[in-house]
This record gives structure tokens, C-alpha cells and sequence, in this order.
């Protein structure tokens, strides 16, 4: 191909105006199934509590007729744990002629960058709020820490063979992780079993991103069938949103930023985020040409009871 000598194209000229779209394509994920899913409360206390109580043994000892009482059951306390609020928080700075300029996609650069902190900033409270990390108390030199779901669970749980538990169930101690293995339903239902034999009624099954694939495959889901239409495109299913055990319906729901390695058995009515300070915008003392501030927010963790909940340790990521 060729063009006619002297030809004047684009390449040659100058003053072009500039294509740019006025929309901007931000495809980061900002989804948050564990905030979620649970409840929210206010707390007044960087170290919030609550109590946890259980039932006694089931008795099955026979009573004479007329029988007199001559000793009673014995009572037991109830446990009083608590949870450290966690400061996180995102910060920008815009200088002030970004104010007076014609900007493709935002009208205001500040505002834009606001609300790029602020769900930022979301991901960063569900990564901790899912994460294997001890409460820490802090002092004027060391941060508070929340104590992340991998400490709180200790009772139905499935891990490798060198992993263990944390030694107590008050977010004082975190597990530690074992050797990897695959993720199979013969654990998923391991844990089932024993949450519903210790009172629990899990209804969310939350996994990272290759366990759900995983999960997708187990047999139980495989023997499901989707009939398509004669006259239609046949409808693939490669995909396991639900999944039925012997002691209750799971919603299979994938995690992004919790770890790979855990899966986690959920009852959304025994856990919950307790914020101190909700998440908040707060503008910051001007000392140049530029604006400064930060989205910020304290938070906890709050199992109000381990044992509605379970878990699937130091599993494959990949």
C-alpha cells in the first residue's frame, strides 16, 4: 500500500485535540463477605467484652416418686472474654490547582480519591477482621490489634497434623498453621458434625478464591443436573453456591482477601464488627498548597460464641 507523495496525514498534524473518555475503569475488587454477612455494634471502649455461657451435660438419671431433694446441680459462671479495637486508616494529599483544571472522569480530584480510600480502606478491615493474628493490648509506642477470626476458633475445627489450635478461645493466642494439604469434603463435613454436636448451626461456608473451585467440585455437588431447554443454548454450571450436609445448607462464598489457606464455617447470628469509630473522612491542618486527609476507622472483631462457628486449617492455596 502507498500513499500519494506529499499527502498530509495526522501524523503530520499538530493540534489534534486529545480522546480521552470521560469514564474511569477501576475493576479492583471491593467486596467484603464477612463484613457482609455478620452484624455490626457500637462499642465505648477500645477493650470491648461479652459473656459466653453452655448447658450442662444431658442427664439421663432417673428420679423415685416422692423423691426429696437433697443436692443440686451445680451452676457454673458465666465466661467473660473480650476484643481490642484495630486503627486503620488511608491518607492522600492533592495540591489545590487540581481544583481550578477540567478533569476527565471526576469533577472533583479530592472527592475521587476519597472514595478510593474509603473502599480501600474496606478491604483492609476484611482482611483483618478473617485474619490468623492474636490480640494485642498496645501501649503509647506498639498499636492495638484485634484479635482476627483464625485466633477465636478452637473447638470445631480440621487442621494438618503438626498444626494446632490457639491454647485458649479468648483472641489471645493464635493458631499455628501447619502442613498444607488439599481442601476435601470429607473435612468440610468433619466440622459440620462437630459444630452441630457442639450446638452450632454454620450456614456460610467462606473460601478463598481456589478452595472455592474446589469446593465446586466436591461430589455432592457434581450429582446435581441442569436440564436446558431442546430449543435453547445449553447452560454450563461450573459454579457450587450451595452445599447440603447432613447437619445443615451451606452458602459457598468466596473470600478474596481472607487466606487462601483457611476455610471458614460461619453462623452470621454469633459473630459481628464492633466499631469504636465507623469508618470516617477527617480533613487534616493545611500547611501548603494542597489538601490533606485521611479515611479512618477503629474496629473489632467480636465471636460471640467459638463454638457456632468452625473451621478448615492449612489448606492448598493453589
Amino acid at each position: 500500500m502507498a500513499i500519494v507523495a506529499n499527502t498530509f496525514t495526522s501524523f503530520d498534524a499538530k493540534g489534534i485535540r486529545e480522546d480521552l473518555a470521560n469514564v474511569i475503569a477501576n475493576i479492583s475488587p471491593d467486596e467484603v463477605p464477612f463484613q457482609s454477612n455478620v452484624g455490626s455494634e457500637s462499642v465505648s471502649n477500645t477493650f470491648f467484652e461479652w459473656q459466653t455461657d453452655s448447658l450442662s451435660a444431658v442427664s439421663k438419671t432417673a428420679v423415685i416418686d416422692g423423691d426429696d431433694v437433697t443436692s443440686f446441680d451445680s451452676t457454673a459462671a458465666t465466661v467473660r472474654i473480650g476484643n481490642y479495637t484495630h486503627i486503620s486508616r488511608r491518607t492522600l494529599i492533592v495540591a489545590d490547582n487540581l481544583n481550578a483544571q477540567d478533569l476527565a472522569g471526576r469533577n472533583d480530584e479530592k472527592a475521587y480519591q476519597m472514595a478510593k480510600r474509603g473502599r480501600e480502606l474496606k478491604r483492609d478491615i476484611e482482611a483483618v477482621l478473617t485474619d490468623n493474628n492474636a490480640r494485642v493490648a498496645g501501649n503509647t509506642s506498639t498499636a492495638r490489634e484485634t484479635a482476627g477470626l483464625g485466633a477465636w476458633i478452637t473447638t470445631n475445627t480440621n487442621k494438618a497434623g503438626d498444626g494446632t489450635d490457639p491454647t485458649a478461645n479468648d483472641g489471645s493466642d493464635a493458631r499455628n498453621d501447619g502442613t498444607q494439604r488439599d481442601l476435601t469434603e470429607a473435612m468440610v463435613k468433619d466440622v459440620m458434625q462437630k459444630a452441630f454436636t457442639s450446638g452450632g448451626n454454620p450456614s456460610i461456608l467462606m473460601v478463598g478464591p481456589h478452595n472455592k473451585t474446589v469446593v465446586s467440585g466436591f461430589a455432592g455437588i457434581a450429582a446435581q443436573r441442569y436440564m436446558a431447554p431442546s430449543d435453547s443454548p445449553t447452560t454450563i454450571i461450573g459454579a457450587a453456591d450451595v452445599y447440603m450436609s447432613d447437619f445443615g445448607t451451606l452458602q459457598v462464598v468466596p473470600n478474596r482477601f481472607q487466606r487462601e489457606r483457611d476455610a471458614w464455617l460461619l453462623d452470621p447470628e454469633y459473630a459481628s464488627v464492633c466499631y469504636l469509630r465507623p469508618i470516617n473522612s477527617v480533613d487534616l491542618a493545611k500547611t501548603g498548597d494542597a489538601d490533606k486527609a485521611m479515611m479512618i476507622c477503629e474496629f473489632g472483631t467480636k465471636v460471640s460464641n467459638e463454638a457456632a462457628h468452625g473451621g478448615v486449617f492449612d489448606l492448598n492455596v493453589s
